[in-house]
């Protein structure tokens, strides 16, 4: 058995609803796509929409789940700019919060330990939005400029993918020294990958090396 884990990627999450056109207009009214819809009739009905950049989608739908409409709290949605995001929300006709960040640790579904404005030190991952949609499922909405080793690029934008090459070349540039002869895409493109899936800058090196092995030498 390989000591790593296959890949096991976060694909839908499911969203209890009472009326499945009121939520589908509603995240729709959010700009999320709309992937399928899918029903038999009038029995039984499934609705996925992605949010934009999001590898991961939600479904609702009708005689589809039976937990209660609105029980799915805490739901985190990710952006790189919150106050941006929040005036593209309002903008939408979305009722949403103002800034916030948490005084001590972190509450979901309730406003337990909220404190206005964003995170005085301006920290990744420590301010936030939130908004509830038409049957009470809350959301999060979390501003990540930097992200935690290991924890992969979710929205690879050209300002994330800039700084990845950068680490790509200052990493190539520390292993070419001792490195057989290879072309440098070689070694990138594993590298940005690695890093891309969540491994830490450590371990997309090995994958980098490993890669320049495996493929035919530069001429």
């Amino acid at each position: 058995m390989s000591s790593t884990p296959r890949d096991t990627k976060l694909e839908v999450v499911i969203l209890p609803v009472a009326d499945v056109e009121r939520s589908k207009r509603f995240y729709g009214s959010l700009g999320w796509r709309l992937d399928a819809d899918f029903s038999d009739g009038d029995h039984w009905r499934a609705v996925q929409m992605t949010p934009p950049g999001s590898p991961s989608s939600v479904l609702f739908g009708k005689a589809f789940t039976p937990v209660a409409p609105g029980s799915a709290q805490g739901n985190f949605l990710v952006v790189d700019d919150i106050e941006a995001t929040r005036a593209e929300l309002v903008a939408r006709g979305i009722d949403v919060s103002e800034v916030f960040h948490f005084e001590v640790g972190l509450h979901v579904g309730s406003k337990q330990g909220r404190v206005p404005g964003r995170d005085p030190q301006g920290r990744s991952y420590s301010s936030f939005l939130s908004f509830d949609d038409p049957d009470g499922n809350s959301w999060m909405v979390q501003e990540v400029t930097t992200r935690l080793p290991g924890r992969g690029l979710s929205n690879l934008d050209v300002t994330t993918l800039t700084a990845l090459l950068r680490e790509a070349e200052q990493a190539h540039g520390d292993y070419q020294a001792s490195a057989p002869k290879h072309h440098w895409s070689d070694f990138y493109a594993a590298y940005v990958v690695a890093r891309q899936q969540g491994k830490a800058p450590a371990e997309a090196v090995k994958d980098g090396a490993l890669n320049v092995q495996n493929v035919r030498p530069a001429q």
